[in-house]
């Protein structure tokens, strides 16, 4: 009956699956709640910073109301962040609305969408929601192939995905090869740089995209409060684009994407400079007992620099999946990532120390 009622690109999507919550599993495993461990979905071990807490508390009081559709005081934070103008940012639920508004606006049906193997799900998904056609290029080591891409671009493309770091294999291109590749790409691709995971770059590597966003007017560049901020339970993200995309991005944009508790917290947290400089050392930290702990173990590893690691746990396909079960039923959620053609992998969100020697613990039981 489903033929009736959407068309045949609607039907062939695979749902996208999110980590497993730890409510979850302790019903299905018949554990303690407050004893499981949650290391799959890329979130910040500290939790929501006090700062966003208390502005939560200041603003709860006014949720009989709408939100400021316009996000006018989280804008002017993002902007004297960035030196950018307000008009030139869009807010989203998340910087996964942004990606979709992205496909909703600069695609049409039948026209294509690059991006690479081995990049964020969400990418195709959005690509086939919208009937377009996904042009998925192979990977270079796990990452992009910024070549390879460039020729994958084709008459009817326009948009291309790239992710730096990229998830789940948490990979890195260098700014001056995104550069070059942005003054190669032809100006009617709009061209989205997802930077989920740019906050827990070191500060010998950071770089600043705003220059190129207002360099290349195809460009846009989404970011996220959910990772290193600290508030992935209230989806907010943005991005950045000239005023024309932003323009563009705002017709299709919901009113009040962004609820007003959402947007308190952000301000609080976008100026909380002390949490986030813990948030990047608890993660520095973390990767660097994850990563020891696999090469002791002899396990291969794809470094990352993201928060986060894809370790290789067995050498046939159904070692990630068996993998994954047992650390279960040890009350260790992480994530597979058979969906993304690694079945023999899995990805371990970095968490607290204590978590991380747990789940190291663990693993050396299931491996053994």
């Amino acid at each position: 009956m489903s033929d009736q009622f959407a068309p045949e690109y609607i039907r062939a999507i695979a749902p996208y699956q999110a980590g497993k919550p730890i409510s979850e599993v302790a019903r299905e495993f018949g554990l303690d709640e407050n004893r499981i461990i949650k290391l799959a979905s890329n979130e910040n071990p500290l939790g929501m910073p006090e700062s966003a807490k208390k502005a939560i508390a200041n603003e709860v009081g006014e949720t009989g109301r709408y939100p400021d559709a316009n996000g006018f005081a989280l804008k002017k934070v993002i902007g004297e962040r960035y030196g950018i103008a307000q008009d030139w940012i869009t807010l989203g639920n998340g910087s996964n609305d942004i990606i979709e508004l992205a496909a909703r606006t600069f695609v049409q049906q039948g026209q294509s969408v690059v991006f690479s193997e081995y990049s964020f799900l969400v990418y195709a998904l959005v690509a086939k929601a919208i009937g377009a056609k996904g042009i998925q290029v192979p990977s270079k080591e796990y990452g992009h192939d910024l070549d390879a891409m460039l020729k994958a671009i084709t008459a009817d493309t326009r948009l291309l995905f790239l992710a730096n770091p990229n998830n789940p294999t948490g990979t890195f291109l260098q700014p001056a090869d995104i550069e070059a590749f942005l003054d190669k790409v032809p100006s009617r691709v709009v061209v989205v740089i997802d930077e989920a995971y740019n906050e827990y770059l070191d500060s010998s590597i950071q770089y600043d995209s705003t220059d190129w966003v207002k360099k290349y007017p195809n460009l846009l560049v989404s970011r996220t409060f959910s990772k290193a901020y600290g508030l992935a339970g209230l989806r907010v993200g943005f991005g950045l684009a000239h005023p024309e995309l932003t323009g563009l991005l705002n017709r299709v944009r919901q009113p009040f994407n962004v609820n007003a508790l959402a947007q308190a917290a952000a301000i609080a947290a976008l100026n909380d400079q002390v949490f986030l400089t813990k948030s990047a050392k608890i993660n520095a930290d973390g990767y660097r007992f994850l990563t020891q702990s696999f090469d002791e173990m002899g396990l291969e590893y794809v470094p990352s620099y993201g928060n986060f690691v894809l370790v290789k746990v067995g050498n046939d396909d159904g070692a990630g999946s068996r993998v994954n079960l047992e650390l279960l039923k040890k009350g260790i959620i992480v994530r597979p990532v058979n969906a993304y053609g690694l079945p023999k992998w899995l990805r371990i969100s970095i968490g607290l120390p204590e978590e991380n020697r747990a789940f190291i613990s663990a693993l050396k039981e299931v491996l053994a």
